[in-house]
């Protein structure tokens, strides 16, 4: 049966394990992933023609690495402006944290990626990494996600997969049953990580989901298998006349 989500329910669970959320990315990943979210930001960035002071949105930002990532990777005398949003504000706290203790210049605020406070065609690029399959209404978030970039602006999505074979059999059993135990002994959540499991396994697979983000107005869209497949990175530009 498809997990139920509930965008209270989402914004409590991810504000209560917002102390060791950067903690427990590290162990349940052994590291990788950092590797993978790099990987996103080149996505985003790499190609990307702008001609005017670039503005990039991070989406479920959460702690801000992905924000962070971005600001590293561009110039830093450029004018650029990063936002960082997201429904949890303790998460939003500890990213800004981050951000001052590193002399980064992203701005953080509090949104609902349903309904984005911004502007149409207000960023150059958007990226939601491990995000998107926490929306009530996916299509209508790739569908705001792509109202708020300019035509030719880029948005790339970073979410787990479904890798298969023997592989995936290690994959799966380590998500299902190790990673829930792990995490709520190191977080104290009693569910958090066994949502995570059911929430991926009910996410459309990799070309379902660039059919929904064609239908929601981008172009361009591919996806990259990362890591045998446990992880996918989506890109799309969004249609129209610059």
């Amino acid at each position: 049966m498809p997990v139920k989500i509930e965008r209270d329910r989402v914004r409590e669970m991810f504000s209560d394990i917002a102390p060791t959320y950067d903690l427990l990315n590290r162990l349940l990943s052994f590291g990788i992933d950092r590797i993978w979210r790099r990987a996103a930001v080149r996505a985003l960035i790499d190609g990307l023609a702008f001609d005017r002071p670039a503005r990039f949105l991070d989406l479920a930002t959460g702690t801000g690495d992905v924000a962070l990532a971005v600001r590293r990777r561009l110039p830093e005398d450029g004018g650029v402006q990063i936002v960082g949003a997201d429904l949890a504000f303790p998460m939003l706290a500890i990213g800004r944290r981050k951000a001052e203790g590193r002399g980064a210049g992203v701005g953080f605020l509090q949104a609902d990626a349903l309904s984005l406070p911004f502007g149409e065609g207000a960023f150059d690029g958007a990226i939601i990494a491990f995000g998107l399959r926490n929306l009530e209404d996916r299509p209508a978030g790739l569908a705001e996600m792509a109202r708020v970039l300019r035509p030719g602006g880029r948005l790339v999505v970073l979410e787990f997969g479904a890798p298969r074979g023997l592989f995936g059999g290690f994959y799966h059993f380590y998500f299902r049953w190790v990673l829930p135990v792990a995490g709520r002994i190191v977080s104290g959540h009693p569910t958090a990580y066994t949502y995570l499991p059911s929430t991926v396994s009910d996410f459309p697979a990799p070309g379902e989901l660039c059919a929904m983000m064609g239908e929601a107005g981008l172009g361009e869209v591919r996806n990259r298998p990362m890591t045998g497949g446990i992880v996918q990175v989506y890109s799309g530009v969004r249609l129209g006349d610059a």
